[in-house]
């Protein structure tokens, strides 16, 4: 139960904030439903107008089976509801949908006649005892029907422009049922300045009261361990409005629920009416306000106040600090610096947003945008992660619970390890923003390194891949072996590319020299700079450095003579990383021909790259120089790292460095 009960302890820290209305939790005993119809009526419940909603989402009051309900005689909403529960004259317009009327008028009846009653239902009531719902909304010219009085179920007159509802309904093969539209009420009343049920503090309060006072049996509660109301049902809707899955759920008592091991639910553990309640609308409101979604899957982190413990930044006057160095920008660096280590100074005051800087920044993170916002320990950080197998269950695929300390200690190893020099998109260097620039790459890049464009149709691969680095990110685990070989392999294909996409496959390689370098610190213990090693002995990188370096003097060549065609050290990049020594004569004759044009034009440089040449070949061992032996991701390092000091070397002037291609 440690979930449920951190939200719920959430739910309780975010009552004492002063937050906006529009920012605040939902209320427990509610719904989150999109309406259709508005209906305002005066004090005395008579109708005054209506007009048709468009995008447009409310919280409702609800019971605990309305909230999640299904089947062919689901519960009613106590107020707000679709027009074949609110409209008794449903049936006489001849809605194909069966009529509930008669269930919600008993509900909505209990409760007016309750002591928590409220004016505003009280008037919703006296209007749908009339009979007339529908009748006065084909008077407004809302809800439309033939010349056989029955409801429209498609629009068949091309002269005229299709009705607003029958837009703003969704279609069922092809047709709409007005009975469908969720009815919202206003009660104007005089002296109230605030019309609309939905949003009325005392309505809402009336309800819970009511609810919580006809709520089902006491049980003990396993988060509270009080002996009080338990639910039967819990709520749905969690990631979004039309969300069917539930997290928990034990009503299968004709199924496999309880296998055989229990009589009922209640006999394998019981959570509270109240508790769960406030678990899901904290679960809800975290998710809507700094949750990262990838498809179904959705991974939030939030910090908790823990009210039994000391609050070791209370007495704080919230000093900001910020991250010392921004991963994200590289102006002004130059190719041979290693970045300083980032350092986080505990100064904020979490307990106030609960948090939610930090959820952000954690979104970030795993989008690779690493905004450089202000960090402050909390007493407590919770991560997890959400995803639905069937339309129905939905589970929790990751849970911890951190110390600040650790988190933010392990959140930034994984933006140091894997920190390398990534190539930007042309959207991104189109905004401004620099060709390349260091930071781990995003969780997106990984995706598209590893797959390519097949991820962007398969969401079981970016669910499964998004799920499997997260232990990598935030629980400082080592990178999975098999992804960051696909992504090396993926980086040597360089020749599946073609030359209008040479920037996707430049994306690719810094990803998979990222995923390696990051694998190399945390597995093998070795250190690897952002830089050129000049003096790194390493046969695999030896041999990136020198396929870098014939790359360099062949399309040096060819941007002189004005070729557009892929050079032969990246055509046979694959082939040179399977057998480096056979493919490395290839591609040193093939330079012949371009080191002779350019011998008589270009001396200097072609002088310069023989030397080069000339040092990487005396750091060989002559038999690991001589073996043929596959080559490890390490050479893509020497390759790119060569490759970026090369560029880095092109002068624009005399007093300026800068990244060209």
């Amino acid at each position: 139960m440690s979930w449920l009960g951190k939200l719920y302890e959430t739910y309780e820290t975010v009552q004492q904030l002063d937050l906006a209305q529009s920012e605040q939790i939902m209320p427990i005993c509610h719904t989150p439903q999109n309406a259709h119809i508005h209906i305002t009526l005066n004090q005395n419940g008579e109708f005054v107008r209506a007009e048709v909603l468009e995008k447009t989402q409310i919280v409702l009051p609800a019971t605990e089976g309305s909230a999640s309900r299904s089947g062919s005689k689901p519960p009613p909403h106590p107020l707000d509801d679709k027009i074949q529960y609110v409209a008794s004259d449903y049936p006489i317009y001849k809605g194909s949908k069966k009529s509930f009327y008669k269930k919600y008028e008993a509900l909505l009846s209990s409760w007016i006649n309750s002591p928590h009653s409220h004016p505003k239902a009280a008037a919703v009531y006296q209007y749908i005892s009339k009979g007339t719902v529908i009748a006065d909304l084909i008077k407004q010219g809302i809800c439309h029907v033939d010349e056989n009085q029955t409801l429209l179920t498609s629009w068949d007159n091309p002269e005229q422009p299709t009705p607003l509802l029958l837009k703003v309904l969704p279609k069922e093969k092809g047709q709409v049922e007005q009975g469908s539209a969720l009815v919202c009420w206003s009660v104007e009343i005089a002296g109230d300045q605030c019309p609309q049920t939905w949003k009325d503090s005392s309505l809402q309060q009336a309800w819970i009261d009511f609810d919580i006072n006809n709520s089902g049996k006491s049980a003990l509660c396993y988060v509270t361990g009080n002996n009080i109301a338990a639910a039967v049902n819990h709520p749905a809707k969690i990631r979004h409005t039309g969300d069917k899955a539930k997290l928990i759920s034990s009503n299968d008592k004709d199924g496999y629920t309880y296998l055989g091991r229990f009589f009922d639910s209640q006999q394998a553990a019981t959570v509270s009416f109240e508790v769960t309640q406030k678990a899901h609308n904290t679960l809800r409101w975290l998710i809507g306000r700094q949750g990262y979604r990838n498809g179904d899957q959705v991974i939030i982190a939030w910090a908790v106040n823990q009210p039994n413990i000391p609050q070791p930044l209370e007495s704080l006057d919230d000093p900001e600090a910020l991250f010392a160095d921004d991963w994200g920008n590289v102006d002004n660096l130059t190719l041979n610096t290693e970045p300083a280590p980032t350092s986080i100074e505990p100064a904020l005051n979490h307990s106030k947003d609960l948090g939610q800087r930090f959820g952000h920044l954690f979104s970030e993170k795993l989008k690779g945008k690493f905004s450089g916002a202000p960090l402050a320990l909390t007493d407590s950080i919770v991560v997890m992660a959400l995803d639905s197998a069937t339309p129905g269950r939905m589970g929790v695929t990751y849970y911890r619970d951190f110390q600040p300390a650790e988190y933010l200690s392990n959140l930034e190893a994984w933006h140091r390890d894997c920190a390398w020099w990534q190539r930007a998109s042309k959207e991104k260097q189109d905004a401004g923003k620099p060709k390349w620039y260091r930071c781990a790459p995003s969780n997106w890049a990984i995706l598209e390194a590893i797959y390519g464009d097949i991820i962007k149709s398969n969401e079981a691969l970016k669910k499964n891949l998004s799920e499997r680095l997260l232990p990598s990110i935030i629980d400082k685990q080592s990178i999975p072996l098999d992804i960051m070989r696909r992504a090396t392999c993926r980086a040597t294909q360089r020749h599946s590319f073609k030359l209008d996409q040479q920037w996707q496959w430049e994306q690719n390689l810094g990803v998979a020299c990222a995923l390696y370098r990051g694998y190399a610190i945390r597995t093998l213990g070795r250190h690897y700079a952002m830089a050129l090693e000049t003096n790194n002995t390493s046969r695999d990188y030896l041999y990136g450095r020198l396929l870098a370096v014939a790359e360099n003097i062949e399309q040096f060549s060819l941007d002189k003579s004005g070729e557009k065609r892929l050079t032969n050290a990246g055509r046979l990049m694959q082939r040179f990383a399977d057998r480096p020594f056979s493919t490395w004569k290839t591609i040193e004759l093939s330079l012949l021909p371009y080191i002779q044009r350019l011998q008589n034009t270009h001396g200097g440089f072609i002088t310069t790259r023989k030397q080069l040449l000339d040092q990487i070949h005396s750091l060989f061992n002559s038999d690991s120089f001589n073996s043929d032996k596959s080559l490890s991701a390490e050479f893509l390092l020497g390759f790119h790292s060569q490759r970026l000091e090369l560029m880095a070397k092109k002068i624009v002037s005399e007093s300026e460095l800068n990244l060209i291609n």
